[in-house]
């Protein structure tokens, strides 16, 4: 058929998604119904991932019963509590997160300007007076990890020291 220029017709099995829509097209497109977060598509009153491709799956779940109904509850409740991805929540600081920091790196600053040896708070005493008197105390991790997470240059410096020396 191609040797007389007749051309074979269009084939018919090709898919009909939208290859190049984003999920922030697709918010601005149906307004604050949905949201996007991580690259992924949610609907608001729901909090289900839509797929964001084919419009027709977005346009059936908002036609839905379900949705209707999660829609009038979560009006009467007037919160707006948006669903995230987990790399966007672990990536988010709460305060109990920077507070836990907080207590470390002033444990390690009074240990150090005290003289007082790391080690020791791997003693049960002082774990169990940590975690009894002192807010977020049990979070202070064992003596090994605090040097190396919390004085990385003190530790580096001390394990070339001990190389050096074994030379």
């Amino acid at each position: 058929m191609e040797r007389f220029g007749v051309k074979s017709a269009p084939s018919r099995n090709r898919s009909k998604t939208a290859l190049y829509v984003t999920p922030q097209d697709r918010v601005t497109e149906f307004g604050s119904e949905l949201h996007e977060d991580g690259g992924k598509l949610f609907c608001t009153s729901c909090n289900v991932v839509l797929n964001h491709v084919r419009k027709s799956a977005i346009n059936d779940h908002l036609k839905s019963k379900t949705h209707t109904k999660r829609k009038a509850e979560f009006e009467e409740q007037n919160v707006r509590k948006k669903q995230r991805t987990l790399t966007a929540s672990l990536q988010c600081n709460s305060a109990a997160q920077t507070e836990k920091s907080s207590v470390i790196q002033d444990f390690v600053k009074m240990c150090l300007e005290a003289n007082i040896p790391l080690e020791k708070a791997d003693h049960p005493s002082v774990r169990a007076f940590l975690s009894r008197h002192v807010k977020n105390g049990s979070s202070i991790p064992k003596s090994e990890q605090l040097r190396k997470a919390y004085l990385p240059d003190g530790h580096d410096n001390e394990n070339q020291l001990i190389n050096t020396e074994d030379r």
